[in-house]
């Protein structure tokens, strides 16, 4: 686990950081331009000192102001990947990749070659590789160095879009086949959605949130955040079944027995295998009686948890308690008054549309 409890001034911004981090999987650190994420990132990995505080990694104290500690950035084990690559120009792409494993293969080698798809570029010096391709390098030199925990600060930021698409499956494949537990810098909510398990939210210098995806996303803190076309709820579960006729899958949420009919994200599903759903809250309406016939496939029952109304839009934000996870609809206040809507109330949740955000399903 990496817990910090840091201070330090920058300008006009105080960082003042009280966190713990798990020790596996991608924690994503998000917040606006001048937050203080790409600072905090350094503090973490030595390349800037807070004030005061202390930082520790699986119990190894990494500073420590009192007892006067500051571990150098070499000695940290800590892999970093910058928004830029920054690879060694007159070494051929193998020798920037030998460079993170002090000059010798290791049993690691072929295996990141493989995971990043970049044997055929072992031969080519950076100049001639593309943004993506680059980063890809990047990625495997930072893994090769075997790190406790690898550090990458908005790693597709410098990339246009179709240089974004060709990296991040394999940000994907990388978070679900190593071992390593990450630190992922960004302010792309559709990267955190597609890569990560655990969200800080860093608001002015402090924390606003922190916890795993799902509760996060669902918080009312993060509504602020998101246009009211995305607000949203996340849910996980596994696949238990596949629609014998129709290119239907029926996921079951996690802890629980509810399932969700969504469309086959692809062709290469097994049950059991993990998914998490995007269910916009647009598209959830609300009805007191489950009707017997309809074209929706997805009519689940609820208890209303809060209603928030949004006088400036004209909408009333409902949380929904959907058999333990957090569902939200966003209704009219017309809607709202008319149906006498309250706290604790049974309904029944129309789900017009659901997304897949994150899977296990292919790696390419």
């Amino acid at each position: 686990m990496l817990v910090i409890d840091i201070k330090k001034q920058l300008g006009d911004l105080t960082l003042d950081v009280q966190l713990a981090l798990p020790s596996s999987g991608i924690s994503a650190v998000f917040g606006r331009s001048g937050a203080g994420k790409s600072s905090l990132a350094n503090i973490i990995s030595g390349l800037s000192s807070p004030d005061s505080g202390r930082i520790s990694l699986n119990n190894s104290v990494l500073f420590d102001s009192d007892a006067r500690v500051s571990i150098p950035p070499e000695q940290r084990h800590i892999g970093y990947v910058f928004q830029d690559a920054r690879l060694f120009p007159h070494y051929k792409v193998e020798g920037n990749l030998l460079y993170g494993c002090n000059g010798k293969r290791t049993y690691l080698f072929n295996d990141v070659v493989k995971l990043l798809d970049i044997e055929s570029l072992l031969q080519r010096y950076p100049h001639s590789l593309s943004g993506g391709e680059k980063q890809r390098v990047a990625i495997g030199r930072a893994i090769l160095s075997e790190p406790a925990l690898l550090i990458m600060d908005e790693p597709l930021a410098s990339l246009d879009l179709p240089r974004k698409h060709e990296v991040m499956p394999y940000l994907e494949r990388l978070a679900k086949e190593i071992q390593t537990p990450i630190i992922y810098v960004t302010h792309s909510l559709d990267e955190i959605l597609r890569l990560a398990d655990h969200m800080v939210l860093l608001n002015q210098g402090k924390v606003s949130l922190s916890g795993d995806i799902t509760s996060v996303w669902g918080s009312p803190l993060m509504r602020p955040w998101l246009n009211a076309s995305e607000h949203s709820a996340l849910l996980e579960g596994f696949i238990t079944q596949l629609h014998s006729e129709h290119p239907m899958t029926l996921v079951t949420l996690d802890n629980s027995q509810q399932g969700i009919w969504v469309k086959s994200p692809c062709e290469c599903m097994e049950e059991g295998q993990k998914i998490r759903l995007r269910i916009r809250a647009n598209d959830v309406s609300l009805i007191k009686q489950q009707p017997e016939q309809s074209s929706i496939r997805n009519i689940l029952p609820v208890v209303i948890e809060s209603l928030t109304e949004d006088k400036e839009n004209d909408v009333v934000a409902v949380k929904l308690n959907l058999s333990g996870h957090v569902l939200w609809a966003n209704i009219t206040r017309w809607a709202q008054e008319e149906l006498a809507l309250e706290v604790g109330q049974h309904w029944f949740a129309q789900i017009k549309g659901v997304s897949v955000t994150q899977s296990d399903l292919c790696s390419k």
